[in-house]
């Protein structure tokens, strides 16, 4: 690749993001669900880890059928969480501590409880109706035979106008229109009062879904309950027409930090999103790496990992951006199982496993994002019950598995299990006192029995711990810009062991190693000779030069 020019710096590229679900974070006043006072309570925590950003799951008022992703009131907080002088608070003392908020802007749906949809439902000539999408059934029937994103019809009939409604997700977060200009300006609005109150960006859910394409034509069903909608609300026909109105209205009168959720996006679809000239976002997250282990249920299908096409899937991102535009890097969030259980080893390689996975991605070229408990090495939750979880998607999907596709309920739960979003939203493990010290009442989902073992107590006091170890991935970043800025080539592209590449800035060169195997590896890396002098990031108490250990990272700086 060698080096291009050298890219403008920004304060958000050089961050690391810390995402919290407040649900699961921390409980301030013992009835089992996480709070903004106990986010305030564990400022110091963040600060002493070296993140920049907070990144706060939703916090508005919601009655909850998607844990806070189907808002009724975007002015308020969650009575649960507290009050708006609780996060008033938060705000002031995250910037006191040096941490900026980006909140979480769920706007191609809000709950059937909010205002608008309560108003849209009651006529057809009601001023409020085209703030959501509404359609003529056909032949007695949906309008057409698009699936939700959580199972069953992505439609639902209202009986007092006797049409449907449409929603990619739950019944209970109605699709909002943004082909209406009156309704892009409510949301462009909202977006401004709380950027004037203080926030320092936004995370935006599912945000290439706003722009669908007209007429609304049947999906691909085949081999499905149900056809496919993806093709015609992923990165839809005004979709870039609308952010670059964001900006102008909004975004480009602040400062900010923005990411957008964006299934199904291309790399060349997301030069458009977040291209430095685009006027449109910062970054976006992409699914594809995420999805390298699917197989024929999906993501309920949980395959070895393929780290050939990992490899290159990210090195296409990294690549295809570079000095172009600017990757989000991740391996865990509130919608994906525990990155250590599912291409680590969370039993005998816990800890190297989870300290080689924080250096893969935090050496490459973009912003890292940390989940809560990904810096301690959080792993899967071992439920015994489909009644232990309480996501609804995962619900949904256990019943579709056993009543309509005839699944047997053990194969169904084991999916179930594998998969569910529900792994990475048991309480933060803070040490080894009840409920991992996340609690004094009963937690809204039950914590993982290992917080005896996998606690920040135990940890931060351990300078060989996996949470020193992220600590210290932090800072490096930080005082080398060449993690920041560096250009990135792949090494070993065909070796289905190590995942190995370098970067280069000026006259630097750091190389990064990675087994992701619990075998030792023989490894020669073209054109260097391994150096244990110039040995900077290392997870392993043995060195053997040519040789990687099981689950062992190495980077070396060369000068």
């Amino acid at each position: 690749m060698g080096q291009k020019n050298a890219i403008e710096k920004s304060w958000w590229k050089e961050s690391v993001v810390y995402q919290i679900y407040p649900r699961s974070y921390q409980d301030s006043n013992r009835d089992g669900i996480g709070d903004l006072q106990g986010i305030i309570k564990r400022l110091p925590y963040l600060q002493w880890l070296g993140v920049d950003v907070i990144w706060l799951s939703p916090v508005y008022k919601s009655p909850n059928d998607d844990n806070g992703y189907d808002i009724s009131d975007y002015r308020d907080i969650m009575t649960e969480f507290g009050t708006m002088e609780d996060f008033e608070l938060l705000l002031k003392e995250a910037h006191n501590h040096d941490l900026k908020i980006m909140m979480d802007l769920v706007v191609n749906h809000s709950s059937d409880e909010h205002a608008w949809f309560v108003e849209s439902r009651k006529s057809k000539d009601n001023p409020y109706r085209d703030y959501y999408i509404w359609r003529e059934g056909k032949d007695g029937r949906e309008p057409n035979n698009w699936g939700g994103s959580f199972g069953g019809s992505a439609w639902k009939y209202d009986d007092a106008t006797d049409m449907y409604f449409l929603h990619t997700f739950s019944p209970k977060q109605p699709d909002l229109n943004w082909d209406n200009p009156v309704l892009r300006n409510e949301v462009f609005d909202m977006m401004s009062w709380w950027l004037d109150k203080g926030v320092d960006g936004f995370r935006m859910d599912v945000i290439n879904m706003i722009s669908k394409v007209p007429g609304l034509p049947d999906g691909n069903q085949e081999g499905r309950l149900y056809g496919d909608f993806t093709p015609y609300v992923m990165n839809g026909p005004h979709v870039h027409e609308y952010l670059k109105e964001m900006n102008q209205k909004v975004l480009s009168k602040y400062d900010v930090i923005t990411v957008g959720e964006a299934p199904a996006v291309s790399v060349e679809e997301a030069k458009k999103y977040a291209g430095f000239d685009s006027g449109e976002l910062n970054m976006v997250f992409e699914f594809e790496h995420m999805c390298v282990d699917e197989g024929k249920y999906g993501k309920w299908t949980k395959l070895p990992l393929d780290l050939v096409k990992l490899k290159e899937i990210l090195t296409k991102w990294e690549t295809g951006l570079d000095g172009l535009g600017w990757n989000s890097l991740y391996w865990n969030n509130h919608d994906q199982p525990r990155i250590v259980s599912r291409w680590g080893n969370d039993g005998e390689y816990h800890n190297k496993s989870a300290k080689m996975l924080g250096t893969c991605l935090h050496m490459l070229q973009g912003t890292p994002y940390i989940y809560q408990g990904e810096e301690i090495g959080m792993t899967n939750v071992d439920f015994t019950s489909i009644n232990q979880f309480r996501d609804i998607e995962c619900l949904n999907q256990y019943d579709d598995f056993v009543n309509k596709i005839g699944m047997d309920k053990e194969e169904a739960f084991a999916r179930i299990k594998k998969s569910s979003r529900d792994n990475a939203r048991t309480p933060m493990q803070w040490d080894s006192s009840v409920n991992g010290g996340f609690s004094e009442g009963t937690p809204w989902i039950e914590v993982n029995p290992n917080y005896t073992n996998i606690n920040v107590e135990a940890q931060i006091n351990d300078e060989d711990s996996i949470l020193h170890f992220y600590k210290n991935l932090i800072k490096f970043r930080k005082n080398h810009e060449i993690v920041v800025y560096g250009s990135y080539d792949l090494l070993l592209a065909d070796d289905p062991n190590v995942f190995a590449y370098k970067r280069t800035l000026g006259n630097q060169t750091l190389y990064v190693l990675c087994n992701f195997t619990e075998q030792s590896v023989d490894v020669e890396i073209p054109g260097y000779e391994e150096d244990k002098n110039q040995l900077v990031i290392h997870n392993d108490t043995e060195w053997t030069k040519g040789t990687l250990h099981p689950y062992e990272a190495r980077v070396y700086l060369v000068n």
